[in-house]
């Protein structure tokens, strides 16, 4: 029995019940595929239900308000995937007479759809022989075949491209997709791989020569930058606070207390002189006093977040109009909404 034979008679057997697997629809597909970007399974579940139950067309996505998206989203991280979403949706609707693309060419058109999202669907939907190549697909095929070639390269990305698709199933290409990713995900595993019980362990290049650890290859990771937020949370006698909406980044258009960034950790005095403390938040009578005062890191792919959250009480409630029981209904980073639940239960 050949590679894609035995992997889907695997698949068959032993695939997991997913809710995105029920349905052919290309937006219930297309929504799931984003949702997983950067993203276990287990955590993605819940999310993939909220946003069906919320926005049960590609319709009422585009007609959502941008903040009620990224409020539903809050939590997954990688927030140019939400945006790129409703961004999407609204093109289709708009532009496509709602008529969602289901094939690979077509597909790629969309914001935020790239090689992998793009052939998943129109495998899928479209039954087009196009293969997909994740993270647990470069894994499997790396030791199954003794792959050495960085993943994380050009030349990487184009060799195993070619080779899953030499290997997909001409006519179950959905099927052999979803498979392959399966398999990755639930034997094949980053650590502690389930050789023993696996299917290719007679025939496993990396298995046989003792290297599964080795591989797949990656090139060194970007230095990790290290930065520090100062956060000011305004309270006052009114029991007001003030937010603002971040206009770039990561975590553009999500809502942030007033923020210092400095270049290292610094106590209240340090913070006050900074030259943008009483430049911006002239405030009369503040009081300051530090909420946390152990900084533990906040951990973003290429970037460790130092947070500190300084409460400033005032009577002055100039400009600071947000009121701290309706807080919670804005789209804000995790950092920020763990903070607040912290902070109120506190």
């Amino acid at each position: 029995m050949n590679f894609s034979n035995r992997l889907i008679s695997w698949y068959l057997a032993n695939k997991r019940d997913l809710p995105w697997r029920n349905s052919n629809n290309p937006y219930f597909i297309w929504l799931s595929e984003i949702i997983l970007q950067q993203t276990r399974v287990s955590q993605g579940i819940p999310y993939y239900y909220r946003f069906i139950e919320k926005f049960p067309t590609i319709f009422d996505l585009a007609k959502a308000p941008e903040q009620k998206v990224l409020k539903l989203w809050q939590g997954l991280g990688y927030y140019s995937r939400a945006r790129n979403l409703h961004f999407s949706a609204q093109f289709i609707v708009n532009e496509l007479n709602g008529e969602f693309p289901i094939t690979y060419k077509e597909l790629l058109k969309l914001k935020g759809v790239g090689d992998y999202t793009a052939s998943a669907i129109a495998s899928i939907c479209n039954n087009e022989k196009t293969a997909v190549v994740d993270g647990n697909v470069y894994r499997l095929l790396a030791r199954y075949f003794g792959v050495y070639t960085a993943i994380n390269t050009s030349k990487g990305i184009k060799e195993f491209k070619l080779v899953a698709q030499e290997l997909i199933d001409a006519k179950n290409p959905g099927t052999f997709n979803q498979a392959i990713m399966e398999f990755g995900a639930t034997v094949c595993l980053p650590k502690n791989p389930k050789c023993d019980s696996c299917i290719f362990n007679d025939s496993c290049v990396a298995l046989s020569k003792n290297e599964i650890k080795k591989l797949p290859v990656k090139e060194k990771k970007v230095k990790i930058k290290k930065r520090y937020f100062n956060y000011l949370v305004f309270k006052t006698t009114s029991n007001n606070t003030l937010l603002e909406q971040r206009t770039s980044g990561i975590w553009k258009n999500l809502y942030q207390f007033p923020l210092i960034e400095t270049k290292q950790e610094v106590d209240e005095s340090e913070l006050i002189a900074h030259n943008e403390f009483f430049k911006n938040y002239n405030y009369k009578s503040i009081t300051i006093k530090l909420f946390n005062s152990k900084t533990k890191p906040h951990k973003l792919s290429h970037q460790h977040i130092y947070a500190k959250f300084w409460i400033l009480e005032t009577n002055d409630t100039n400009k600071i109009s947000y009121k701290w029981e309706t807080i919670k209904k804005y789209p804000v980073p995790l950092l920020i909404d763990n903070f607040i639940n912290e902070f109120i239960n506190f």
